[in-house]
């Protein structure tokens, strides 16, 4: 079903090479466990206790459940505070925006009162100067 990586499987690939050494460094995590619960198992007397292989792939898979989670959470956390700061962020472009056009609507009734001022002077110097 899966597939170890090994040295003809990578053919030069540095991404094959990569995950070889994660497969190895996982493999190591596994073997330290195993033999941390081993230990827990015989306990400080040297005798056996009662507790099945599985209790120890649980407790690794707690753990490893345990700090992804944490992790998970806490990437959360940062994604909800950067979509805070986004929204606001983006308020304050709306309200930005909001304010140019206004004055742009402002700038150009100006820009028209004063042409068509202009304009009633000219015609007024050119009544003048026909008269």
């Amino acid at each position: 079903m899966s597939k170890r990586l090994n040295d003809d499987d990578a053919d030069g690939d540095p991404h094959f090479a990569a995950m070889g050494e994660v497969e190895a460094r996982i493999r190591d995590v596994v073997r330290n466990d195993v033999a941390y619960l081993r230990r827990q198992e015989s306990g400080d007397d040297g005798l056996a206790r009662s507790v099945g292989p599985e209790v120890g792939v649980n407790s690794l898979i707690q753990r490893v459940a345990g700090t992804s989670l944490a992790e998970i959470e806490s990437l959360i956390a940062e994604l909800e505070a950067v979509r805070d700061i986004l929204h606001a962020e983006g308020q304050r472009v709306q309200r930005e925006l909001s304010g140019y056009a206004q004055l742009s609507q402002a700038s150009m009734e100006s820009t028209r009162m004063i042409a068509d001022s202009v304009a009633q002077w000219k015609r007024a110097v050119d009544d003048l100067q026909n008269n």
